[in-house]
């Protein structure tokens, strides 16, 4: 049973990350950010005035280059905090969706960027839009990283706990089965626990988290979902 368990799983988990690192979160490349101009070059950079400048003649905020990114998502990928609040404040759009379907908040918690995750969170942008190829969310994503801050930050932020992906995953399972079991996996679990996630919703295959955990030996995984929870 576990060993059927565990090679469903690993089968499933090596074609997303076959598939993921072909596009998914692709951030401007050197080619791309040679051809920029515009906004999208003076937020790469976060050369703020040419940013001031470009807004104040009119520059379109949402413009997109060659992959659906707009000047926010080029900010994003760049760490520009800065360059990030000027484009909000001047009205882009904070949830818009790249070719990809990644928002700004998914781009900041994949890369374990919490400061610009919480710039962004602060500025009004959505803490559980449904974005990538999997109809996954942030909380998601970075639940799978085992970015901790990150999902003690979306989860304060209002992000669906129990968001259902189509792989049939929600951020407690791929703690889990995308994660290694180690600390940070760990302390991303407990936040998801501690915050109320359903630990009884399964995978396609009806394994509960507790099932999972211990087909993969995560003893201290097990014992966070054995713990008794309050009412």
């Amino acid at each position: 049973m576990k060993r059927g368990i565990w090679s469903g799983v690993l089968v499933i988990a090596l074609g997303i990350g076959a598939s993921a690192g072909v596009s998914a979160q692709v951030p401007p490349q050197a080619a791309e950010v040679l051809a920029y101009e515009g906004l999208h070059r003076a937020a790469w950079q976060g050369d703020l005035p040419k940013v001031k400048a470009l807004i104040a003649s009119g520059a379109k905020l949402d413009a997109r280059d060659a992959r659906g990114r707009t000047p926010l998502h080029v900010a994003t990928h760049a760490r520009q905090r800065e360059a990030v609040k000027l484009l909000a404040k001047a009205g882009a759009n904070l949830d818009a969706l790249e070719d990809d379907r990644y928002d700004a908040v998914t781009i900041a918690s994949v890369a374990d960027d919490s400061a610009t995750l919480a710039l962004l969170l602060s500025l009004g942008a959505n803490a559980g839009q449904v974005t990538s190829r999997y109809d996954g969310t942030a909380l998601i994503a970075a639940a799978h990283l085992g970015h901790d801050e990150v999902v003690r930050k979306l989860i304060a932020a209002g992000a669906p706990l129990d968001h259902v992906n189509n792989l049939h995953w929600t951020a407690v399972i791929e703690a889990i089965v995308l994660g290694d079991g180690g600390p940070r996996h760990q302390r991303t679990l407990a936040a998801l626990i501690d915050a109320g996630a359903n630990l009884k919703l399964t995978d396609r295959q009806g394994n509960t988290p507790l099932q999972l955990a211990s087909a993969r030996g995560y003893t201290a995984m097990v014992k966070l979902l054995e713990a008794p929870r309050p009412r």
